[in-house]
């Protein structure tokens, strides 16, 4: 039996144009999907950290280096520049092919530059002492 499963991610990217002029896809920098094992015309998913929404287009290469991640056509509604997404595929694999997969998580930071590939981990995101730390250190930039 063959199962789909999380091949690839590229996540927390920022969305960096939204043109609701042009046909449809995302536009992703060539690296980024090389990186992530995104080929173009592949499908993806678009889930939109800010916004909250979920959709499904292709991929198609933009120039290389640019960190470019523009969402175009009907999508673009669900999508604008600054916003954080996540960029995902998936793929049918049978037990043989699963048993030696691991997916390919791709980090950015803000300007979608590769920061890492670490595997994903399972939540919570943070220890809780790190959370209690940020907040402390918030409340003492508050009062000064």
């Amino acid at each position: 039996m063959n199962r789909s499963v999380f091949k690839s991610k590229i996540h927390r990217a920022t969305v960096t144009h939204a043109d609701v002029d042009y046909e449809g896809s995302v536009t992703i920098d060539q690296a980024l999907m090389e990186a992530a094992d995104i080929v173009p015309w592949e499908r993806v998913h678009l889930w939109n950290v800010t916004r909250g929404t979920r959709l499904e287009t292709y991929a198609i290469a933009g120039p290389r280096g640019s960190g470019l991640l523009c969402v175009n056509g009907a999508a673009a509604h669900l999508n604008r520049p600054g916003d954080l997404v996540i960029v995902a595929t998936f793929a049918e694999m049978g037990p043989r092919e699963l048993a030696r997969h691991a997916p390919r998580v791709v980090r950015v930071d803000r300007h979608n530059r590769i920061v890492g590939d670490r595997p994903e981990l399972p939540g919570p995101r943070r220890p809780r002492t790190t959370a209690r730390r940020r907040r402390s250190a918030a409340g003492a930039s508050a009062q000064a």
